[in-house]
């Protein structure tokens, strides 16, 4: 039996904090401070910035957070850049986050669809977003996400997570991966009697277990 399968069945929550405490040994030092930042988000301070403030926010932290890799990072953003260059750009991009806030959290269809707008991300970008705003409700869904889960040997969504491509998941896929992460919070917090489990945890723990 795999590690994942070992962890996914355990009763022991220590087994689970374990495996989500080793996510900062696999995090950049150049991004542990903005990982320290989005573990505990002021998201009312999110939801209160500005026009300007919140495409900062978005290029020179979501972005920078969300895409490690250098290249990455910039393809990304030139795409982002664009809202500063065009006529009222930035109030198409606030309108954007006023839609994020005003959005029912339970809606993942909704959610996604909404944060997908935003230049530069695509289904894995935006639901990251979210997870960081709403880590209660969302999760960052991934390539790793799904290798991680397909190694379950009892998964019921298997064949639904099989039949996705990792590298480029459609939104109906990333509905079902958020729901996932979410019956597996609710079940931890059910089995050990806490409400310190989140659908965003769960998403951490299936990126360090593909390490």
């Amino acid at each position: 039996m795999t590690y994942v399968n070992t962890l996914w069945n355990s009763e022991k929550e220590v087994d689970w904090l374990s495996a989500r405490d080793s996510y900062w040994k696999y995090v950049k030092s150049s991004h542990f401070a903005i990982e320290i930042e989005f573990d505990s988000l002021n998201t009312n301070a999110v939801k209160l910035m500005n026009s300007e403030e919140w495409y900062e926010f978005l290029l020179y932290k979501y972005f920078f957070w969300k895409y490690t890799a250098r290249n990455r990072y910039v393809t990304t953003t030139a795409q982002l850049k664009k809202y500063k260059t065009t006529p009222y750009g930035l109030d198409e991009l606030y309108l954007i986050k006023k839609k994020i806030f005003d959005l029912d959290k339970e809606d993942i269809v909704s959610g996604l669809k909404i944060a997908s707008l935003i230049k530069g991300l695509g289904t894995a970008g935006a639901s990251g977003l979210l997870a960081v705003l709403f880590p209660a409700n969302f999760a960052t869904v991934d390539q790793f996400a799904v290798k991680a889960l397909l190694t379950l040997d009892n998964l019921p969504e298997k064949m639904l997570v099989s039949s996705m491509n990792p590298h480029q998941l459609k939104i109906k896929d990333a509905v079902i991966l958020v729901e996932i992460m979410k019956n597996k919070a609710k079940e931890l917090n059910i089995k050990f009697t806490t409400s310190f489990w989140t659908p965003r945890k769960i998403d951490m723990i299936l990126w360090v277990v593909q390490r």
